[in-house]
C-alpha cells in the first residue's frame, strides 16, 4: 500500500493528516481503515435517521434482513438466468402483492420490483387518473372509490372508458392490514394498475417498490423490451436495468416472516403511535390537525396547521427550533390554490415508540415556551429552514471546493 507510517494509532496516520479529496479525483491509494473512518465520521454530520420524521422510507430493520442484503450485495436482479432463485422470489412476492391489493387472478397478475414507488408509477401512469392512496403533503388518502364513481358518470355520458392508475406509495401496505374494507384497490373494475414502496410501509431497505397490473393486457406493450446479452432471452418492462437485488430479497423475506397477522400488528401499533402524537399535539393547545392518524383516512402520519391568531412563532420557526434536538419535522406550504398555508407533517414509520413520542412532544412544549418568551424579529421562512425537499444540487457549492483537498 502507499500509506505507512510508524504509528499504530489511526488518527497519527498519513491519510487522516488532511482533508479529505474533494476537488477531484485522488491519485495515490490509502488503507481501507483510513478511507472508512473519513468516509464514516463525515456522516455523523447527517441527521439521525430514526429520528427523521419527514421522510416516508423505512429507517428500522432487523438482523436478519441486514444479512440477507449483505449476502446479495453482488447479485444483480435483472440477471434472472444467472439468479434463478431471486427471480423467483421476485415472481413469488409479485403474487403475494398481486393477492394483497385483490387482483381477479393473482397467480397470473403481471407485475415486477421497482427501485421505489416513482419508477412504478411511472410504469403505471399511462392511466388517464392517477389518485394518491396516501398525500406525501397531509398523508390523507384521496377517495379512489369516488374518483371512480365519476369516471363512471364520465363514461355514461360521453363514452369516455378512463382507467385509473392507484399511486398507493404510502397506503398500500397500510389499508390492507388496518382498513381492510377500505375499497381503492383491483376491487374497483376501473383500477387497472396500483404502485406501492416496500421500502416505506411495506418494511423492506431502501430501494424497493412494486407495480403491479390488473392483467398482462393492462400493460402497454410498447413497455415491453427484450434483454438476450445476459446469457439468456428474457422479457423485461422496467426503467432501470441493472439493480441489486437484495431489496426484493428482503421483502419477500418480511412477506413470510409476518404474513398478515405480523403486519397487521405492526402497522396497527404505528397508528396507535400516531394517534398518541396527534393527542399531544393538540394537547398544546396551538394547533389545528389536519390528519390524526386515523386509519380510514390516511397513512401512519400526523398533520397540523397553526390555529388562527399570533401565537409568536411560525410552523417554520418551531421547525428549526426542534432540529437544534435532533428532530426532523417538515414544515412547507401546501401545493397551489392553498400555497399561504403552512402545515407540519410527521410520518411515523416502524421502530418508532410512545418513549419517543413522549420525548418529542416535550421538545415541542420547551421549544414552543422558548419561541413565545424570545419571539424572532424576522420570523424564519422556508428557505431559512430546508424544505425537505428532494434536490440534485451540488452537495458541496463548486466555489467552495476550488483550491481545498489536494487530488491526494
Amino acid at each position: 500500500m502507499a500509506e505507512k507510517s510508524e504509528s499504530h494509532d489511526l488518527y497519527a496516520l498519513p491519510g487522516l493528516r488532511h482533508g479529505a479529496p474533494k476537488a477531484g479525483f485522488p491519485e495515490p491509494e490509502m488503507l481501507p481503515q483510513v478511507a472508512y473512518e473519513i468516509v464514516h465520521d463525515e456522516l455523523m454530520l447527517d441527521g439521525v435517521s430514526r429520528m427523521n420524521l419527514a421522510t416516508f422510507c423505512t429507517t428500522w430493520v432487523d438482523d436478519q434482513a441486514r444479512r440477507l442484503m449483505n449476502d446479495s450485495i453482488d447479485k444483480n436482479i435483472v440477471d434472472k438466468d444467472e439468479y434463478p432463485q431471486t427471480a423467483e422470489l421476485e415472481r413469488r412476492a409479485v403474487r403475494m402483492v398481486a393477492d394483497l391489493w385483490h387482483a381477479p387472478d393473482p397467480a397470473t397478475a403481471l407485475g415486477t420490483s421497482t427501485t421505489g414507488s416513482s419508477e412504478a408509477a411511472m410504469l403505471g401512469g399511462l392511466a388517464a387518473k392517477v389518485p394518491t392512496f396516501g398525500q406525501t403533503f397531509t398523508g390523507l388518502f384521496e377517495d379512489v372509490a369516488g374518483i371512480s364513481r365519476a369516471l363512471d358518470e364520465i363514461q355514461t355520458r360521453t363514452g369516455l372508458d378512463i382507467p385509473i392508475h392507484v399511486d398507493a406509495a404510502s397506503g398500500g401496505f397500510l389499508a390492507p392490514f388496518c382498513a381492510p374494507d377500505l375499497e381503492w384497490d383491483f376491487r374497483l373494475p376501473r383500477v387497472k394498475s396500483i404502485n406501492a414502496s416496500g421500502h416505506k410501509t411495506g418494511l423492506a431497505p431502501l430501494g424497493a417498490g412494486w407495480a403491479i397490473w390488473r392483467e398482462a393486457a393492462d400493460l402497454p406493450a410498447e413497455l415491453i423490451f427484450d434483454v438476450d446479452y445476459l446469457g439468456g432471452s428474457m422479457a423485461t418492462f422496467n426503467l432501470n436495468f441493472s439493480r441489486p437485488g437484495g431489496q426484493v430479497i428482503t421483502q419477500y423475506y418480511d412477506f413470510i416472516r409476518l404474513g398478515r397477522t405480523g403486519y397487521r400488528r405492526v402497522q396497527q401499533q404505528i397508528y396507535r403511535v400516531a394517534r398518541h402524537l396527534a393527542a399531544g399535539v393538540r394537547d398544546l393547545g396551538h394547533f389545528e390537525l389536519i390528519h390524526e392518524g386515523d386509519p380510514r383516512r390516511g397513512i401512519t402520519a400526523v398533520s397540523w396547521t397553526l390555529r388562527d391568531g399570533d401565537p409568536g412563532f411560525n410552523l417554520y420557526d418551531l421547525s428549526d427550533r426542534l432540529r437544534t434536538r435532533g428532530w426532523l419535522i417538515a414544515a412547507y406550504p401546501l401545493p397551489a390554490d392553498r400555497e399561504h398555508e403552512t402545515i407540519m407533517r410527521a410520518v411515523l414509520r416502524h421502530g418508532f415508540s410512545v418513549d419517543m413520542i413522549d420525548l418529542l412532544l416535550a421538545d415541542m412544549g420547551r421549544g414552543i415556551a422558548q419561541l413565545r418568551a424570545n419571539p424572532r424579529s424576522t420570523p424564519l421562512t422556508r428557505a431559512d429552514v430546508g424544505g425537505f425537499t428532494h434536490s440534485a444540487t451540488a452537495a458541496v457549492p463548486t466555489s467552495n471546493t476550488r483550491g481545498s483537498g489536494s487530488k491526494r
